[in-house]
């Protein structure tokens, strides 16, 4: 079963500084239809203005992934990391017993990017932070291993039972993905047009995929997506 979840039906707020777009329930937004899909607790896509972003604020017992698609993110934590992210380049925080960090624009111009929470399959851990440059980014055709529980191919490394993958795609390229026995996923559809499994899907659009064996995609159009592996 595919159930789609259009960009328009999204929760979406504008506070000026800050444009952001809700699949799941967070903050001041609230559908009990979407509070979370299996382990994937937040998918927030954000465009914050130069200059402005997030001021110190707490994090706990969540594993939180922030890809970004334009521009670049400064990030600073009470762990005492301090760092720069831009695409092809993933950042993970694992938030455990409790940690605070600020996430600032640096630049003149917006910055957009997706903010992930997974929830953890160990609660009470020592809090951690990692980025890693993707091996493979830039390449088309194929999926990036972008976060798993294991650290495989380069991904950064999280404590929850699922691995997130990212690719690009020509019009007219195909992939496809086996799922484990009794797996779930979602597809993000983070720019383009592209069809899983016959679904038609626009940029922004998502899709909760359950009891299906074969995922497979073909490109309409020019498209980038995250593919999120559900235990």
């Amino acid at each position: 079963m595919i159930t789609i979840r259009k960009a328009e039906d999204r929760g979406h707020f504008e506070h000026g500084w800050l444009d952001t777009w809700h699949t799941f329930s967070f903050a001041d937004y609230h559908d009990p239809k979407h509070v979370h899909f299996r382990g994937l607790r937040v998918m927030n896509e954000d465009r914050i203005a130069g200059g402005q972003g997030f001021g110190m604020h707490p994090h706990r017992d969540m594993e939180i992934v922030t890809y970004v698609m334009e521009g670049e993110l400064e990030h600073r934590d009470s762990m005492g990391n301090h760092g720069r992210i831009k695409p092809g380049i993933v950042q993970r925080m694992s938030a455990g017993t409790g940690v605070l960090h600020s996430e600032v624009n640096p630049g003149p111009d917006p910055v957009h990017l997706y903010q992930i929470w997974i929830f953890p399959r160990q609660k009470g851990i020592r809090p951690g932070y990692e980025e890693k440059a993707l091996p493979g980014h830039a390449e088309q055709g194929r999926l990036v291993l972008v976060a798993s529980p294991d650290g495989a191919e380069g991904s950064v490394t999280i404590n929850a039972d699922t691995r997130l993958y990212a690719a690009r795609l020509k019009k007219g390229g195909e992939l496809s993905y086996t799922l484990p026995p009794g797996h779930g996923a979602w597809l993000q559809v983070t720019r383009g047009r592209l069809a899983l499994n016959g679904h038609e899907l626009g940029t922004a659009d998502g899709a909760a995929i359950e009891d299906v064996g074969a995922v497979n995609i073909l490109a309409t159009d020019d498209a980038e997506l995250l593919l999120f592996d559900l235990a």
